[in-house]
């Protein structure tokens, strides 16, 4: 930012407050040399005395009322027109200079995809998320998610089986298979039949599993819908799961988690569209199969 930019409303007016003071003070200067050639200790003096000690009846100088005046008029034009009224912030010239540095990155990366895409959303990663999920994505022993089993049937049946912390949706979180009255046998069933119908993994390594997992899916479907895309928002959609779009949708909507929250940042400006794309790309890149 160049220092001397006079289209800055700020260097603008504090270059015209600092010629002002120059201004005034050469003036003044000037003026006391003056009367001090011609000083005189004769006047009348006021009927106040202290102490014997009078007053001489000083009429305010006419230079003074005008400074006076004129500090008045320009502190009531700065307060509604030159500063605090005038729609500027520090954060909204903070906020302003994101969206445009966003829109700029946007614009630079808008055709980034495969590999470089996941290869961005690993530095994102590093800075964003491996706080809690660790820099290898392993969840740090079990504090979040392990990110390297995420998206695969193995996840869906450990999510079976202990629950879900919830997503900010509505019908807020998942009960555990025992709450739910949902044996070991019958998650793995149900596991393999999302992965291999409803989500976007599309396989499993159950295959024989499939039919009798679709009809204890009807368990599930009370929240997740018969077709287990959430019954417009009120549960996660599973037909995602498994891709880059989930995980944004993730990161859109902010998570309750077992060692507290993830943010939502959607809202929080953090993350731009293409940043969250890259995320997405990168969980995606570890899931196990």
């Amino acid at each position: 930012m160049k220092w001397f930019n006079l289209e800055d409303n700020i260097n603008l007016l504090t270059f015209i407050g600092a010629i002002a003071i120059l201004t005034i003070t050469a003036v003044v200067v000037i003026r006391l040399f003056g009367t001090m050639k011609d000083r005189s200790d004769k006047g009348e003096l006021s009927e106040h005395s202290w102490d014997g000690i009078g007053e001489y009846k000083n009429p305010l100088p006419f230079g003074w009322a005008i400074c006076f005046a004129g500090t008045i008029i320009w502190a009531i034009w700065y307060f509604l027109a030159g500063y605090p009224l005038n729609s500027y912030s520090q954060i909204g010239e903070y906020n302003e200079e994101v969206k445009a540095y966003n829109d700029k990155f946007e614009a630079k990366f808008a055709s980034v995809s495969g590999a470089d895409l996941a290869a961005m959303g690993e530095q994102v990663f590093l800075v964003q998320c491996a706080q809690c999920h660790g820099v290898d994505a392993n969840g740090i022993n079990g504090k979040a998610a392990n990110l390297n089993v995420w998206g695969s049937e193995q996840a869906i049946y450990e999510t079976i089986i202990n629950g879900s912390k919830g997503l900010n949706y509505p019908m807020g979180e998942m009960n555990k298979a025992a709450d739910l009255g949902i044996d070991d046998a019958t998650a793995k069933a149900i596991a393999a039949y999302v992965a291999a119908e409803v989500s976007a993994i599309k396989k499993t390594k159950n295959p024989e599993l499939v039919a009798a997992g679709k009809e204890a899916f009807v368990t599930c479907a009370s929240c997740h819908g018969e077709d287990g895309k959430g019954m417009d928002g009120m549960t996660p959609d599973l037909s995602k799961y498994g891709s880059s779009d989930f995980v944004v949708d993730v990161l859109n909507r902010g998570k309750s988690g077992f060692i507290g929250v993830m943010p939502n940042f959607a809202n929080s400006g953090v993350l731009n569209a293409t940043q969250q794309k890259a995320v997405g790309a990168y969980i995606n890149s570890l899931k196990g199969e």
